[in-house]
């Protein structure tokens, strides 16, 4: 038989895609006219079972399941609680149990048998769960190679050295105590205990909130790794600083370079952590433009770094990780940074979460591990997980979880690690506080009679773009870019009522009533005008501006506009019509807002009917604002986000933690 890959050929009839599948008979149509499958997800489904000659309806319903998943986010489809599980595309109300379900049971039964499931085929079955090829085989390589790399620790290390480089960086303190590893635990020492496993172990992860010194602690790992190279005489490690999106490898050079200069440590090391780059993840493979899944780099073609840091893993999907652990040397370390907590990838899987799994609320390492942590940190590191009953795997050997907040605190902090914790009581007892910096407007912010409701949201923008247009006018960038992050108003949708588009409108509409010669300048609603805030929507290596990035159109002299982006602390001015790919930013997704902080944000929580209403979507959003957070949404919609967590059908969590969910 001729193999097809399902993703690609659900690509090809994207451009034919309708609300419904005419003509198709039986199961497809209904399932297509329900809102369940799409398009595309049905031509994938005829087309495999033309090439098997598989006619059989269940059997091609399951196909069809199988190609929607990825388009969702899930790696898998679990035939035995899909039934109760399938949303629609559009949000809209569907009575899943009207529709024609085949019996679980002999729907696997049927799978079992077909010729379209089994190696070498397009689908693979596992126990109930249905994959396609590529991400059957992708899931099990990450897990593979992430495990061999749990179970073989860093060569080399001198743990003298390491126990001095530790005590210089992060002080000596009273060397025998406990790390304290629970919730309000000392930050520093769980700093201190992610640098020693980052150095230990093959494979680490350094993950918490924002603002828990994620990338201070990485800068620190890098400087003790020179040490290393030193006490033994080697050269300085070969060093990748890495991340899915431009922005993020950006910011974590700009985290790097800032990090190494308040170090103690030797000049000639601070200025080799200053000569750092950040890179894409595509352009540290070697990405190839014509073929979307291979790269330069792979298991025959390994990356040279002794050291890969990867900022912001929770942002990459499965696909992507597959390639970057098969192209990292066996001996080199590799280093993933991130919030687990946090929005996954837009991509299939939620590869971060499954890799730190039970490890996101405590810590589980082995007895080995932790004697061997107590030995180089000088601090007892208590628990056996044994004791505690916790899972043990060894990939937990090097998952360190930072959780003190530095960046932003009161209510602010509270309001995320309740909703972190899933507890929808804490949540609105802290939105019902008065006088603190979280406030909440309990509208529906769909409904345009809300808007009235909404003045100090609408006094905000309005002063933000002011204050944005008055620096832009003066010709100061600086000021102007530095405005454009005192404000700034999140959404979850891009269409609809409470989407960007409809609120980028409104907001423009505020800023043309009430701020002075605004009307004049921005009456084409989408030309180049001073004060214009901007955003980079894809990247332009040749500009070094990246996806997310955002800038404002300043004067620059008579009759003369210039487009101002920050770059590693200095501003870049680039004339607006070599911008290829930019939009308006009066509002944003959530999505893109991923990384980014801002003084005061305004969020606009979604029904709770809408398909992307989560808990990570609702702690991204609260994350976002360091100093006041400005929550406009009903009681109902809070609650539902609250008790809603992501489930991304995957099996990577099971294969790494040796149990079903990791649990």
């Amino acid at each position: 038989m001729t193999l097809v890959d399902p993703v690609e050929a659900g690509r090809e009839f994207d451009r034919y895609d309708s609300d419904l599948a005419l003509g198709v008979p039986g199961l497809l149509q209904e399932f297509n006219r329900a809102g369940l499958l799409s398009t595309s997800d049905v031509h994938v489904a005829l087309r495999l079972g033309r090439l098997a000659d598989v006619a059989d309806d269940r059997i091609r319903l399951a196909v069809a399941f199988a190609a929607r998943a990825p388009r969702l986010g899930h790696v898998c489809v679990d035939l035995s609680t899909i039934r109760s599980t399938a949303s629609t595309d559009n949000d809209t109300a569907v009575d899943l149990d009207g529709l024609s379900w085949p019996d679980p049971l002999d729907w696997i039964s049927q799978l079992t048998e077909s010729a379209l499931v089994g190696d070498d085929r397009p689908l693979h079955l596992a126990g109930n769960t249905l994959y396609l090829d590529r991400l059957w085989t992708d899931e099990r390589q990450v897990a593979a190679d992430l495990l061999e790399r749990a179970a073989t620790p860093a060569p080399g290390v001198d743990r003298g050295a390491l126990a001095l480089g530790l005590d210089e960086l992060f002080g000596r303190g009273e060397r025998g105590i406990d790390i304290d590893t629970d919730d309000d635990g000392d930050g520093p020492d769980l700093q201190r205990l992610a640098a020693a496993t980052a150095v230990l172990r093959s494979i680490s992860v350094v993950a918490g909130g924002p603002g828990t010194g994620k990338t201070t602690t990485v800068a620190r790992v890098l400087a003790l790794l020179d040490a290393q190279a030193v006490a033994s005489g080697r050269r300085p490690p070969l060093v990748a600083l890495a991340a899915p999106t431009g922005k993020a490898a950006a910011r974590l050079e700009e985290s790097v370079r800032t990090g190494a200069a308040a170090m103690p440590v030797d000049d000639v090391v601070k200025e080799r952590l200053r000569g750092l780059s950040g890179v894409t993840l595509h352009r540290l493979l070697g990405f190839n433009p014509g073929n979307r899944t291979r790269f330069r780099h792979n298991r025959l073609n390994r990356l040279p770094h002794d050291v890969v840091v990867v900022d912001e893993t929770s942002m990459v999907p499965l696909s992507l990780m597959a390639r970057l652990v098969e192209a990292v040397r066996p001996d080199a370390r590799l280093i993933l940074v991130g919030d687990p907590e946090q929005l996954a990838s837009v991509e299939a899987g939620a590869v971060l979460g499954d890799i730190v799994g039970p490890a996101a609320r405590r810590l589980c390492m082995s007895d080995a591990a932790r004697a061997e942590l107590t030995e180089v940190t000088g601090r007892a590191v208590p628990g056996g997980a044994g004791e505690r009953g916790d899972t043990v795997a060894a990939i937990g050997d090097g998952i360190v979880v930072l959780q003190t907040v530095h960046r932003f605190g009161g209510a602010i902090a509270e309001l995320a690690d309740a909703i972190r914790r899933g507890e929808a009581d804490a949540v609105m007892e802290v939105l019902a506080r008065q006088g603190t910096n979280v406030e909440w407007i309990d509208v529906d912010a769909a409904q345009a009679s809300s808007l009235a409701a909404l003045g100090t949201v609408r006094r905000l923008a309005v002063e933000g773009g002011a204050e944005v247009l008055d620096a832009a006018r003066s010709g100061d960038a600086r000021r102007a870019i530095a405005a454009l992050s005192d404000f700034r108003l999140l959404c979850a949708h891009r269409r609809g009522p409470d989407g960007v588009a409809a609120w980028m409108q409104h907001v423009e509409n505020w800023l043309r009533s009430e701020v002075d010669g605004f009307a004049a300048s921005s009456a084409s609603g989408s030309g180049w005008y001073v004060g214009r805030p901007l955003i980079v929507t894809e990247n332009d290596y040749g500009l070094q501006l990246f996806n997310g990035d955002t800038g404002v159109v300043v004067a620059a002299g008579e009759n003369r506009l210039v487009a101002a982006f920050e770059r590693g602390g200095a501003i870049a001015q680039v004339s607006p019509t070599r911008l290829a790919a930019v939009d308006t930013v009066y509002a944003m997704t959530v999505h893109k807002s991923q990384g980014s902080q801002f003084k005061t944000v305004a969020f606009l929580v979604p029904i709770a009917d809408s398909r992307l209403l989560t808990r990570e979507l609702l702690y991204t959003a609260v994350t976002r604002a360091q100093e006041h957070l400005i929550l406009v949404g009903t009681e109902g919609s809070i609650r539902t986000a609250v008790g809603r967590p992501i489930t991304r059908a995957s099996g990577l969590r099971g294969l790494l933690w040796g149990v079903k969910g990791g649990e």
